[in-house]
């Protein structure tokens, strides 16, 4: 169990498994909101509390630990527009490009495994602050490596930024658990999805106008040293808000586990939810194509090309605060059934994208808009997690929804490479489209259903006797 420190109930399962219950994983965190009170009037406070659906301290209190964890990682992605204009350079094609940052991301695609070492492998006595500790440090240290590094070739580049991810992976995972094991019995999985994606988005606005400072200046070395630093904020983190008990290996509590874990595996529900989140991510995207076309084609310097990065970041997070309550007001299917139409009509809008202006307004269309059609996918995965191994499935689940991610912009940088970008832009439209006629075999109705009774039946457990 995993308490916050200030509240007197034991709060989440990291593990995912109720058997971990006697592992206890304290975050102490301290009076982040107050400050807000001397400087709002009493009218702005009620709108605030009827808006915020944040309504006890320890939902508050693990709402701003979500941001801050997230917004470290967030400012991973700092060299990436760097590091794409230096590949381009070299005469790597954008297909080639897309394929280097797969290679980059393979650590968030094993995430399940992330969290079963932990939970059954205690390191140095811990099963959570030691990794943490560890982790963070080989994230920082690889990016420290690049940044004074004489060369930086493209395997050398690939290995050190994939052990930045490393890390953060890791952290990822610990952070999930704490979102689906506090927000499903509260019906909080999609605000607190809000929270992190917004402070990952908060952490874009600053990615996009340094980096591309960074990238026009080529400055790989600035970029991985900033970067680098991140890292260490989830050290410090660990160092001082997590106090874990020693944990000897439990090997009945793995045979337990691994049971609950066979008998999931099982379950259609969980696979056609991940075949359906799959799919909706596959549909060719732009990634470093966008780039290409935007540097080849519009002639935009990498400096706007960060800025639009931004500009987008700060609608994403509009889209984030509108998901919160929009979450908690409409049902699930009706929003996966919206999120789709969103993004056709979205994508389509790319075939308008030929100057400034129109860049610049579609980019910040289309990152409000895209965030709600992310969240409401991730929300899904959240709501259709097995009990009792929440942590692992809804890892799993992330690791099919990078896994789409990285073959979508795979498959778009090479159309893009072969056809251009008019063609990709119908091909991805249509093929998200297409998702449509998954909707009815994910049973959404029935997922959103039994969270809601789960979220009943805590409010009734917790709810003092007569």
């Amino acid at each position: 169990m995993v308490g916050v420190a200030g509240d007197g109930r034991e709060t989440a399962v990291l593990d995912g498994d109720e058997e971990a219950a006697a592992r206890r994983t304290v975050v102490r965190t301290d009076g982040q909101h107050a400050a807000f009170k001397g400087i709002m009037t009493p009218a702005m406070l009620g709108w605030v509390a009827r808006l915020n659906p944040f309504k006890t301290p320890d939902t508050q209190r693990l709402a701003v630990l979500f941001g801050i964890v997230y917004f470290a990682q967030g400012m991973w992605y700092l060299p990436n527009q760097t590091i794409t204009i230096v590949l381009k350079e070299r005469g790597l094609s954008a297909g080639q490009v897309a394929t280097f940052f797969s290679i980059t991301t393979v650590p968030w695609l094993i995430k399940p495994v992330y969290g079963l070492v932990s939970d059954f492998v205690p390191l140095w006595g811990r099963r959570r602050k030691s990794y943490l500790v560890l982790t963070s440090a080989l994230a920082a240290g690889a990016g420290a490596m690049l940044a004074v590094a004489d060369d930086h070739g493209y395997w050398r580049l690939a290995i050190l930024f994939t052990g930045m991810g490393l890390g953060l992976a890791f952290t990822d995972v610990l952070v999930d658990a704490l979102m689906v094991e506090n927000g499903r019995p509260r019906g909080l999985t999609g605000a607190f999805q809000s929270v992190q994606w917004a402070a990952i988005y908060g952490a874009t606005v600053i990615v996009g106008i340094l980096g591309g400072w960074l990238a026009e200046h080529r400055n790989l070395h600035l970029a991985f040293a900033i970067a680098s630093g991140f890292p260490l904020v989830s050290l410090v983190m660990t160092l001082l808000f997590i106090h874990e008990a020693p944990a000897p290996a439990d090997r009945e509590a793995f045979r337990q586990t691994w049971a609950a874990i066979r008998e999931a595996v099982r379950a259609r529900e969980v696979w056609v939810v991940a075949g359906f989140i799959f799919f909706f991510n596959f549909s060719p995207s732009f990634g470093p194509a966008l780039l290409y076309y935007q540097t080849d084609h519009l002639k935009f310097s990498q400096q706007f090309i960060g800025l639009l990065g931004s500009l987008a970041a700060v609608a994403a997070i509009v889209g984030a605060a509108i998901y919160a309550p929009l979450s908690r007001r409409v049902e699930l299917k009706r929003l996966i059934s919206l999120a789709i139409t969103i993004a056709v009509v979205g994508t389509l809008a790319y075939l308008l994208y030929r100057d400034r202006a129109s860049a610049i307004a579609i980019d910040i269309v289309f990152g409000c808009v895209g965030m709600i059609t992310q969240l409401a996918f991730l929300d899904l995965a959240a709501k259709a997690c097995p009990r009792r191994v929440e942590a692992t499935f809804f890892a799993l689940l992330m690791s099919v929804f990078n896994g789409g991610m990285q073959v979508s912009q795979i498959t778009g940088g090479y159309l893009y490479d072969w056809l251009g970008y008019t063609p990709l832009v119908l091909i991805s439209a249509a093929m998200t489209a297409l998702a449509w006629l998954l909707v009815p075999l994910v049973r959404i109705d029935l997922i959103a259903a039994r969270a809601r009774e789960e979220a009943r039946a805590r409010e009734a457990a917790a709810a003092p006797a007569s």
